[in-house]
C-alpha cells in the first residue's frame, strides 16, 4: 500500500522560523564559518551604502559578552511607515525575508549582500539584536529576540540634524552555533580586502573581549594599487608602478591592477561586488585571454617575439599579481563554493575593456612592458627547454612503462573515479607498507623518495621537469596550467600521507604548496586531503590501542588505568600492514584533513611568505605564532 500524501503533510514555517530550522541553507554552517558569515552580512549593507556614495566609515566592535555591533554612517534604514505592511519599514525589513531595497536597482545599482535576506538572517539566528537608526535629528530603536520584535519601533533620543546612520547590536544565539568565538584575524583579513576594494572607505575593528584592547583601522585611498603592491609585499616587483584601469560599460564597472614581480607563480584575486570569487570565473577568463593577446601583439608589433613565435598564457602570467574588482547589477555565482562567476555576458565585456586599457597602458610604458615580455620570454625559453628534457625522457620509459603512468605507482583496480583514493606516501618503506595494506580496488599508492622541490621558489620549467613532480602530475591525470583539465582527474581523493615529525611535516608543506600553486581547482572542489597518523600505540595486556595527540593520550591513560606500555611511532615505516590500515587507511576508522581554501589572498600571501625567499618577514611570522604551533609530543 503507497502511503498518502495530502495537505496535512504540507508544513509552513512562518516568518524566520524557516532559518532556525535549516541555518545552513541560509548561511552556510553553524560553525565558526557561518558564525562570521552574520558579520559579513551586516557590514555587506553597509558596504552597500559606501558603494551608493553615502557611507564612509564604519565601527565594528566586539565584547565581552560576544555580541558584536556594527556602525556606520550611512542614509540609515528607513523608518516610515511601509505603505502595504502599515509597521515600520526597518521592522519588515529586519523580520520579513527577501524584503529590501536591492531588488529593483534603485536605492542600490550594485549589492554585495544576499539581497534583502542578510539581515533577517542575523536577526533570526541571534537571541538578542537591536537596531538603531539615526536620521532627521532623531535616533530611532527597536530589540529583537531570535527575529521576534520585543516591542514597537521607538524614539530613544534626538541627534544633530544632519547626522545619519544605521547601528546594529547582535548576539549569535549560542543553542544555533558550535562557537560564538569570532577570530580577530579572520574579520581583520576581511575588512582589509574590503577596504582594499573600497578605495576611501575606512573600517575600525576594536576588540573589547580581552584585557588589553585590540584595535586596527583601515583605510586605503589608492584602492587596488595598493592592494597588489601589499599582495607583493614579500616579493621584489620587476616595475615599481603597478598596471591600473577603471572602465565601465553600461551598469558594469571594472577595475583591474597588475604588478609582476620576480616570482615564479601566478596570483589573479577575483572579486564580485566585494565577494572574493575564489573559484574565478568569467571575469577573470576574459582577463587573461585579453593579457595574452595583448602582450603577443604587443611582442610581434615592436619586433621582440622571433616570426612565428607565440607566447602562451602561462608564459605570460608567470610573476603576475592582479586584482580585478567588478560592480555587477546581477551576478550569478555557480561552483560547488558559490564563488565563480557565471554571467556568460561578462567574459566578452571584460575581454573588451581590458584589450584597449591593456594596450593604451603598454604603449604608454615601454620601460614596464619591456619588463612584461622579458620575464615572458624567458618563461618561453625555459617551458621549451623543459618540454625536451621531459620528450627525452618519455622516448627512454617508452618501452619501459607502457601504460604512460609513473614505474612506482601501484594503480587500483576500480574505475569508478569516485570511490577510488590515490595515496603519496613519504618514502619508499612506508610505501611498500602502505602497498600490503591498502584496498587494493580502490586505493592507489605513489611513494615519494625524499622531499620535492619547493615550487615558490622554481619556475615552472623547472618544476614540471622534477620526476617526483612529474609522477604526482602524471598519476594525478589533470594536467596543469592551460591544460588542467577537471575531467581527467583519475582519482576522487588525492591524500598526502606523510610521517608525524619535523621532516613529515615539511614534506606536507611542499606537497600542499604544489597543489594550492599548481591545480588550485582540487583544493577549490575538495579533493585534496591529509591522512593523520597515530602517534601513540598503548599495549594492555591482549589489547592495543590508538591516539592521535599527546591530549588524546592522558585522557585514554586515565580512562585504562593500571599496566600499560606505550610506543611512540616515529614514522609510517615503523608500523606493520595491518596496523596502517587500521589506523590511517580504512575509511572506517581512518582521520582525514579535507583542504580548504577559506580565503584566497590570505593564502597566497602565507605561502609567499613561508615558501618564498624573504627570510626577515619568514621569521618575524615564526617568531609572532611559535605559541600556536601544534605540539609534537
Amino acid at each position: 500500500m503507497v502511503d498518502e500524501y495530502s495537505a496535512k503533510d504540507i508544513k509552513v514555517l512562518e516568518g524566520l522560523e524557516a532559518v532556525r530550522k535549516r541555518p545552513g541553507m541560509y548561511i552556510g554552517s553553524t560553525d565558526k564559518y557561518g558564525l562570521h558569515h552574520m558579520v559579513w552580512e551586516v557590514l555587506d549593507n553597509s558596504v552597500d551604502e559606501h558603494m551608493a556614495g553615502i557611507c564612509t566609515t564604519i565601527n565594528v566592535t566586539l565584547n565581552k559578552d560576544n555580541s558584536v555591533v556594527i556602525q556606520d554612517d550611512g542614509r540609515g534604514m528607513p523608518v516610515d511607515s511601509h505603505p502595504v505592511y502599515k509597521k515600520p519599514a526597518m521592522e519588515i525589513i529586519i523580520t520579513k525575508l527577501h524584503a529590501g531595497g536591492k531588488f529593483d536597482n534603485k536605492a542600490y545599482a550594485v549589492s554585495g549582500g544576499l539581497h534583502g535576506v542578510g539581515i533577517s538572517v542575523v536577526a533570526a539566528l541571534s537571541k538578542d539584536m537591536t537596531a538603531e537608526v539615526m536620521k532627521g535629528g532623531k535616533i530611532y530603536s527597536q530589540s529583537y529576540c531570535i527575529g521576534v520584535p520585543k516591542g514597537n519601533m521607538k524614539v530613544i533620543g534626538e541627534c544633530h540634524v544632519e547626522a545619519h546612520g544605521t547601528k546594529i547590536t547582535f548576539q549569535a544565539d549560542d543553542t544555533i552555533f558550535s562557537t560564538v568565538d569570532y577570530d580577530y584575524k579572520t574579520l581583520a583579513t576581511r575588512f582589509r580586502e574590503t577596504c582594499f576594494l573600497n578605495a576611501g572607505l575606512k573600517i575600525i575593528l576594536i576588540d573589547n573581549r580581552e584585557e588589553k584592547v585590540k584595535e586596527d583601522t583601515f583605510h586605503y585611498e589608492g584602492g587596488l594599487i595598493e592592494f597588489v603592491k601589499w599582495l607583493n609585499k614579500n616579493r621584489k616587483p620587476i616595475h615599481a608602478k603597478p598596471i591600473y584601469f577603471k572602465r565601465e560599460e553600461g551598469s558594469t564597472v571594472a577595475e583591474v591592477a597588475i604588478q609582476y614581480s620576480d616570482s615564479y607563480n601566478e596570483n589573479i584575486q577575483g572579486f564580485v561586488n566585494t565577494i572574493n570569487t575564489i573559484e574565478g570565473g568569467t571575469h577573470v577568463a576574459g582577463l587573461k585571454s585579453a593579457l595574452t593577446r595583448v602582450v603577443n601583439d604587443y611582442g610581434t608589433k615592436k619586433g621582440a617575439l622571433k616570426k612565428g613565435q607565440k607566447l602562451t598564457g602561462d608564459d605570460i602570467r608567470e610573476g603576475i599579481t592582479a586584482v580585478i574588482s567588478l560592480k555587477l547589477a546581477e551576478p550569478q555565482f555557480e561552483g560547488q563554493t558559490k564563488t565563480k562567476l557565471g554571467n556568460g555576458e561578462v567574459k566578452g565585456i571584460i575581454d573588451s575593456m581590458a584589450t584597449s586599457a591593456l594596450s593604451d597602458f603598454l604603449e604608454e610604458n615601454p620601460a614596464v612592458a619591456k619588463s612584461i615580455l622579458t620575464k615572458a620570454s624567458a618563461a618561453l625559453k625555459a617551458r621549451e627547454a623543459a618540454k625536451r628534457a621531459k620528450d627525452l625522457v618519455r622516448r627512454k620509459n617508452a618501452l619501459s612503462v607502457g601504460s604512460g603512468l609513473p614505474g612506482k605507482l601501484a594503480d587500483c583496480s576500480s574505475r569508478k573515479k569516485e570511490l577510488t583514493e590515490l595515496y603519496i606516501v613519504e618514502g619508499d618503506s612506508a610505501g611498500g607498507t602502505a602497498k600490503g595494506g591498502r584496498d587494493r580496488e580502490t586505493q592507489a599508492i605513489l611513494p615519494l623518495r625524499g622531499k620535492i622541490l619547493n615550487v615558490e621558489k622554481s619556475n615552472p620549467a623547472r618544476a614540471l621537469s622534477s620526476e617526483m613532480i612529474s609522477n604526482i602530475i602524471t598519476a594525478m591525470g589533470t594536467g596543469v596550467g592551460d591544460s588542467f583539465d577537471i575531467e581527467k582527474l583519475r582519482y576522487n581523493k588525492i591524500i598526502i600521507m606523510t610521517d608525524a615529525d619535523v621532516d613529515g611535516q615539511h614534506i606536507k608543506t611542499l606537497m600542499l604548496t604544489l597543489f594550492f600553486r599548481y591545480v588550485p581547482q582540487l583544493v577549490e572542489d575538495g579533493n585534496i586531503f591529509v591522512a593523520v597518523p597515530p602517534f601513540f600505540k598503548i599495549k594492555k595486556g591482549m589489547k592495543e590501542y590508538y591516539v592521535y595527540n599527546d591530549k588524546e593520550l592522558q585522557v585514554k591513560l586515565q580512562e585504562l588505568g593500571g599496566k600499560f606500555e606505550v610506543s611512540r611511532f616515529k614514522g609510517l615505516g615503523e608500523m606493520n600492514d595491518e596496523q596502517l590500515w587500521d589506523t590511517t587507511m580504512n575509511p572506517k576508522t581512518r582521520r582525514l584533513k579535507q583542504v580548504s581554501i577559506e580565503d584566497a589572498v590570505e593564502a597566497d600571501e602565507t605561502f609567499s611568505l613561508l615558501m618564498g625567499d624573504a627570510v626577515a618577514p619568514r621569521r618575524a611570522f615564526i617568531e609572532e605564532n611559535a605559541d600556536k604551533a601544534e605540539v609534537d609530543l
